[in-house]
């Protein structure tokens, strides 16, 4: 661990005793999204000085989740607290909703940037955004914008900051969010009065594709090998048709994985720097104490499972499952919490962090008082730990998604099809999916339904198959089917606090 961090840690132990007058005024919250930055294999590894902050000062959570195992869903339902069957953003694509004028129109408005720039915070964005969004404009609610246009890159890319566009060629993307956001905490404590606190949120391109490590960082994990699940690199004709299809991966296409998954590994190195130096900027600006930081993911991702060679999309803990770390006032040090939580509750937990309402209309529940509860060696019992989430996912196949590449028709609609992978196509039209991910009565289940033309369905219980290799569908009893398909029904209609009845 550097001597920044060592100094920061000395030092918040020091202001936590001395912090009153700083808790009694609302706290600042950052929060920090990595992309496709899965938690099942190993993901976090790279992130030493991170996982080490937070093991001193913070909690990790063991069950979080995404609620649609793909970037453009996923951001908005964390940025409007609600299911993507009622934002409506169902995939990365415009027509899918992306940045479409139904979410511009009906859910930015009523985002969390907005409702806390209502209530005197000031906001600020640096980083992937959605991906269809193209710099037109700020979104509604951040008063400092530095957008990256369309999906995550390192370098070559192209900034909506504030009210123009602005293209980069050589700079490498994490180390000027690094750099903005530090630049505007540093601002945002020097400025504000004594009542305005700040938001930030920074969104950086790790781990997604092109898998482009800083300079200094290349070659660090050289020796490095793609994690040898028990399903790596083994067909399971027990999944749905897309999964249950796949073949055995060539040498060359588990080579390939390998580099994918040590150039991933590089690309969190740049991020573990900035949770360093983000810490440092708190402590140097004397309000770490009052400032909320969370670390979570927009997605995970799979590399060699079931022999499906490298996405996400898929209802597996590799995909679904995010790396979810939180410290600040009142929240337990070095603990692990167990409870069961998805990024839609991440919106209500900050509002009530920031002491304001949550809206009805978020589907979300925050986690403050469990915290707060944890913190004080208290067990709360509430419905959280009998909680089930809802994962949705809706294919993406059609006629524009054909890769003459491969030996597929365009008529087949198949999606994420490429030669590198050995046109092993990752996506499908009818790759459509609900599931119900189930802790009730001491449960670690997975329910899911296919809108396939078989009705597929799987089912996992995770106590007994972590690795999800055996679909005990056949096992469960009919009554349990049965009540899994109207839970899963109505969890697929649910809005604002059904969705946690």
């Amino acid at each position: 661990m550097n001597f920044v961090v060592i100094l920061s840690f000395i030092c918040y132990i020091a202001s936590i005793s001395s912090s009153a007058q700083h808790l009694a005024s609302p706290p600042n919250i950052i929060l920090i999204l990595s992309d496709d930055q899965d938690i099942e294999l190993h993901g976090m590894h790279p992130l030493q000085q991170t996982l080490q902050l937070f093991k001193m000062f913070g909690s990790q959570f063991t069950h979080a989740f995404t609620t649609s195992p793909i970037c453009c869903p996923s951001r908005a339902s964390l940025l409007s607290g609600q299911y993507a069957h009622n934002h409506k953003t169902f995939n990365n694509s415009l027509n899918g909703g992306c940045n479409g004028e139904h979410w511009r129109e009906k859910f930015e408005p009523r985002a969390l940037p907005v409702l806390l720039k209502q209530h005197n915070y000031q906001t600020f964005y640096a980083g992937k955004y959605l991906n269809q969004y193209k710099g037109a404009e700020v979104p509604p609610g951040w008063q400092e914008f530095h957008g990256l246009h369309g999906n995550s890159r390192y370098y070559n890319y192209t900034l909506r900051e504030n009210a123009q566009n602005v293209s980069y060629t050589d700079t490498y993307l994490t180390d000027l969010l690094t750099e903005r956001a530090a630049n505007f905490i540093r601002n945002a404590i020097r400025k504000k009065p004594v009542q305005q606190p700040f938001f930030a949120m920074i969104a950086p391109p790790a781990a997604h594709e092109p898998f482009t490590p800083a300079p200094r960082h290349a070659g660090s994990f050289a020796d490095v090998y793609a994690l040898r699940t028990p399903s790596f690199n083994v067909p399971h004709k027990d999944k749905h048709w897309l999964v249950g299809s796949s073949k055995h991966l060539s040498n060359a296409a588990v080579s390939t994985i390998d580099t994918y998954f040590q150039k991933r590994w590089e690309t969190l190195l740049s991020v573990d720097e900035m949770m360093t130096t983000l810490v440092a900027v708190l402590n140097e600006t004397q309000s770490l104490a009052n400032t909320y930081i969370i670390y979570t993911s927009d997605n995970g991702y799979h590399l060699g499972q079931f022999a499906q060679p490298f996405d996400k999309r898929q209802p597996y803990e590799t995909d679904i499952k995010v790396p979810l770390l939180v410290m600040g006032p009142d929240v337990p040090k070095n603990q692990f919490i167990h409870i069961p939580v998805s990024l839609l509750d991440l919106a209500p937990t900050i509002l009530e962090w920031a002491g304001i309402l949550v809206p009805d209309y978020m589907d979300g529940r925050s986690f403050k008082e469990e915290l707060v509860a944890a913190n004080k060696n208290l067990t709360l019992q509430t419905t959280m730990h009998e909680r089930t989430l809802l994962i949705e996912y809706w294919g993406e196949g059609n006629d524009e998604t054909f890769n003459p590449l491969c030996p597929w028709q365009r008529q087949d609609h198949l999606s994420q099809c490429s030669p590198v992978a050995e046109c092993h196509c990752q996506d499908a039209w009818n790759n459509t999916y609900g599931c119900v991910r189930d802790f009730r009565y001491n449960l670690d289940r997975i329910y899911c339904e296919f809108q396939d033309t078989e009705h597929f369905v799987e089912v996992y219980d995770l106590s007994e198959d972590p690795y999800q290799l055996t679909n005990i569908v056949n096992d469960i009893l009919p009554i349990e089917q049965a009540t899994y398909s109207i839970l899963l029904d109505k969890l697929r209609k649910c809005a604002g606090k059904k969705c946690s009845e």
